[in-house]
């Protein structure tokens, strides 16, 4: 296991195990991967894990699912992956999330990012303020705006290649390189000849249902008005 500094960007080699124990964030999480191994993801968090290469069997109390390279899953609680493929998995802590599966991923963004990128939501957040998981493309030629982000991000190359770029170091980026942005760590991606593609793990967001506003209330129509907007017969 590799502790995480107080730079920008820290890569990790995909390495099977515990790669990173972050459970003192302010978002409780822990960085795993599997390379041909079992890998046992421990009761009390949600697990999001991306299949590298390879094909994989999770193993949960929803059931036994076949996974193959580009698929993705949320699994709340303990869950085991095992076979002959390589991948990731972040756990957020004391979260409580929704089983779920997904991918292969798609080869490009569907929503508009920032500098010609685009991503796509994969795994969204349960509530608004709850995890999510994203999808991240770079057409060949960019070189992104330097920024930071308020939480952290985990995230692995899946295609392509480039580069990080912080205040103190360029990190070259190759498929199959995982990595942990700090929160608040100023950084940037840049390509050049090759497009790149990258997953995100977000262990926060400002974006989901609430109580007050869903897809279910909101198109509930009494007599013409949208039941958000009647507070007596919502449900307390």
């Amino acid at each position: 296991m590799h502790s995480v500094r107080q730079d920008s960007f820290i890569p990790f080699p995909l390495a099977h195990g515990l790669l990173a124990d972050m459970k003192d964030d302010t978002f409780s999480t822990q960085l795993w991967a599997w390379t041909q191994d079992r890998l046992k993801l421990p009761a009390g968090a949600t697990h999001i894990g991306y299949v590298y290469d390879g094909t994989v069997t999770l193993e949960h109390a929803a059931g036994e699912f076949k996974l193959r390279g580009g698929m993705y899953f949320s699994a709340p609680g303990e869950a085991v992956v095992h076979g002959n493929g390589r991948g990731i998995a972040i756990s957020r802590l004391g979260y409580d999330g929704f089983f779920q599966l997904g991918g292969p991923v798609e080869a490009r963004g569907r929503l508009k990012y920032i500098d010609g990128c685009t991503d796509s939501l994969l795994i969204p957040p349960v509530m608004m303020g709850d995890a999510c998981f994203n999808l991240l493309y770079f057409p060949p030629g960019i070189d992104q705006t330097q920024h930071t982000h308020p939480s952290m991000r985990v995230g692995m190359v899946i295609r392509g290649h480039g580069e990080c770029v912080t205040p103190t170091e360029i990190i070259p980026l190759i498929p199959g390189r995982v990595f942990v942005i700090r929160a608040e760590g100023p950084h940037s991606f840049r390509t050049t000849d090759s497009e790149m593609s990258v997953v995100a793990y977000h262990p926060d967001s400002d974006f989901g249902p609430t109580h007050e506003a869903h897809p279910m209330i909101n198109r509930t129509m009494v007599n013409g008005l949208s039941a958000r907007l009647i507070d007596e017969i919502r449900t307390k």
